[in-house]
């Protein structure tokens, strides 16, 4: 009977340590350094708009005068869309709409938890209802590494969304959630399991199985629609081994561009001329 006690007390510790990671995951992201479109000498608009469950995320419109294209930019995670507006001149004139957004529990927008892709979903899905009523008629979604993992999961369920672009969007969630846990100085031995732990008490907490929405289970089901993988090949978050497999799961219509000792999501700053040329080249090929 005393084995059972300690199994039942370990199995209570277990969950109560999984239940504070949790809540560091899903916590809420406060607004860093603010910035404005305005610039880059871009005329935009704040819009706010429903995520498709209820929630009021809000951004920046820059209309691109006589266009019905449109790239919706997603940020990473514990950010917000401001770093990301150096990408949006080159779009810009190359005649595209842009929408850019705080995701749910980031910046501006509403929200207390942030899932890190499950439940953003509903936001770009959100986003795009809100670009189809500006009479949008093709889509194209960019996301920075916790924004890939939203367009991965998204698209298949979207048919509104034509093509994407992911920098830096890795294959496993928890891979990377384990790699983050040994920059906290959690020991690499244990960093894995804690992520499994992690991921298993979110799924309590949110009632459903995370373990299932991992992006290399989906990205197959973008095909036909392109998508372009942007990875530097020192990502610490995403190793050779891991963007392989993301890569070989993707169906037809696959590109990537690997950016030799380049670590994660600094592509757009090591060499943002060649960034900003292939995402156009890319959304323009596939039209």
């Amino acid at each position: 009977m005393e084995a059972i006690y300690t199994i039942f007390f370990l199995l209570l510790v277990l969950l109560a340590v999984g239940l504070v990671l949790s809540h560091y995951m899903t916590k809420r992201h406060t607004l860093g350094a603010a910035r404005s479109p305005a610039e880059f000498g871009l005329d935009f608009e704040a819009v706010a708009f429903k995520s498709v469950d209820g929630l009021t995320l809000r951004g920046w419109w820059i209309p691109a005068e006589g266009s019905t294209r449109a790239v919706i930019s997603l940020h990473g995670q514990g950010v917000s869309m401001d770093p990301d507006l150096p990408n949006v001149p080159p779009l810009h004139a190359a005649g595209f709409n842009v929408l850019m957004f705080d995701f749910r529990a980031h910046g501006r927008s509403a929200g207390k938890v942030s899932t890190v892709g499950y439940l953003e979903r509903m936001d770009l899905l959100g986003a795009v209802e809100f670009l189809r009523q500006k009479g949008m008629h093709r889509i194209e979604v960019l996301g920075f590494s916790m924004g890939g993992i939203v367009a991965m999961l998204t698209t298949p369920v979207c048919e509104g969304i034509d093509a994407v672009v992911t920098d830096s969007g890795p294959a496993w969630i928890r891979h990377a959630m384990a790699v983050r846990g040994t920059e906290l100085h959690a020991p690499a031995w244990i960093s894995p399991f804690l992520a499994w732990l992690t991921f298993f008490a979110t799924s309590l907490r949110l009632g459903v199985n995370l373990f299932e929405y991992e992006p290399v289970y989906w990205v197959a089901r973008i095909a036909p629609r392109p998508i372009l993988f942007i990875q530097g090949d020192k990502d610490q978050y995403v190793p050779r081994h891991d963007f392989e497999a993301l890569y070989a799961a993707a169906g037809q219509g696959k590109e990537a561009w690997r950016v030799p000792g380049a670590g994660h999501c600094v592509m757009a700053q090591l060499y943002p001329a060649e960034f900003q040329q292939r995402i156009v080249e890319f959304f323009n090929q596939n039209l």
